[in-house]
């Protein structure tokens, strides 16, 4: 009985620290954003500040979440009421609404048995020492190279939680070997893909992808609250988180704001490497783009909001290169288009901590 005690204790302690590691992470990330808006922008009106201030206090329980509410507030120039503070979302939300059914979308082999069809660009998966098709069919090493070239020279491998850029190898017949995968561990081996051409001419390389927020609200609703477009530099062979650039998208038509921002939050009107301007530029099929990630998140209701990374190819098909049903960032999305949950009572959950 007391080894089951101590053993509680220090289960409890572990969280603890975790949970305090945690937010003081998210509060020098947004202190350190914080920072470079006023030196560009001016400084905050500090009644709005104090607003922010107030709302972390008063709405979500602790000042621990002011610090992203102060950098929605200076980015916006003013304070609104309903914004979900990112540490609020990863500590409360996440858990409450997802939990150990969000995390599910890190283990990548099992994504085509979730949601069929063929909107992912997967080919074949390594899992546990088997390497076997999207069809769930064992296939000999030997026989690897030629499964996973049928549909393309190059191919994407992406280790099972593979986030921000990290985990992610490009490989061509030549330089493609089994046992370098079975080396990096479990994941997905995906179709390279040719992005479209409005998004090859902001940066050829790397492709671009659509960030969609879906969330299912208590009566069982699915709708999408935010988007935004990702994209990586010129000399990067994908997208890595501390690199992007990105921008809004408006939801009612799929046309981009007319500025993109850096991962400084500094804001720019044209890609920084090709020049190309954000204005004017409509999304293509970005209707079929919604109607997919709003018919894939139908199939698991159960993870409640999903972070999906999609793209269109030079065929105009949309590919959805994966989903996150974990701690998805929604920062950017509530400082540029939020409050986006604002009707969803998730600041409720704080009772139930």
């Amino acid at each position: 009985m007391m080894r089951l005690d101590v053993e509680n204790v220090v289960r409890r302690s572990a969280r603890r620290v975790a949970q305090y590691r945690f937010h003081l992470d998210h509060g020098a990330q947004a202190r350190k954003v914080l920072l470079v808006l006023e030196s560009r922008y001016g400084r905050t009106d500090p009644a709005n500040l104090r607003l922010a201030d107030m709302y972390a206090r008063d709405v979500f329980g602790d000042p621990v979440y002011a610090p992203w509410l102060r950098v929605y507030t200076a980015f916006c120039g003013t304070f609104k009421e309903g914004w979900i503070p990112d540490n609020y979302y990863g500590s409360v939300v996440v858990p409450h609404m997802k939990g150990w059914y969000g995390k599910i979308s890190s283990l990548k082999p099992i994504s085509r048995l979730i949601f069929d069809g063929d909107a992912l660009p997967d080919v074949a998966y390594f899992a546990n020492g088997l390497f076997f098709t999207d069809r769930s069919i064992v296939v000999p090493e030997s026989e690897l190279p030629d499964v996973v070239f049928a549909q393309s020279g190059r191919v994407v491998f992406k280790l099972d939680g593979s986030k921000q850029g990290n985990g992610v190898y490009i490989f061509d017949r030549a330089n493609f070997d089994p046992a370098r995968i079975k080396a990096l561990g479990n994941g997905v081996i995906q179709k390279f893909i040719v992005q479209h051409p409005l998004f090859e001419a902001f940066a050829s390389k790397p492709v671009a992808t659509l960030r969609f927020t879906t969330v299912v609200d208590d009566a069982g609703r699915i709708s999408i609250r935010a988007c935004y477009l990702r994209l990586g530099r010129a000399d990067d062979t994908h997208i890595l988180t501390d690199r992007e650039v990105c921008v809004p998208v408006k939801l009612s038509t799929g046309e981009l704001g007319d500025e993109g921002y850096m991962n400084d939050w500094g804001a720019t009107e044209a890609h920084p490497d090709s020049g190309v301007r954000f204005a004017g530029m409509k999304i293509p099929q970005f209707d079929q783009c919604v109607e997919t990630v709003l018919r894939l998140h139908r199939k698991i209701p159960f993870a409640r909001c999903v972070g999906w990374d999609v793209t269109v190819d030079a065929n105009e098909e949309v590919q959805v290169m994966e989903w996150n049903g974990e701690h998805n960032d929604v920062k950017f999305s509530e400082a540029t288009q939020g409050p986006c949950f604002s009707d969803l009572n998730w600041e409720r959950l704080k009772s139930l901590r």
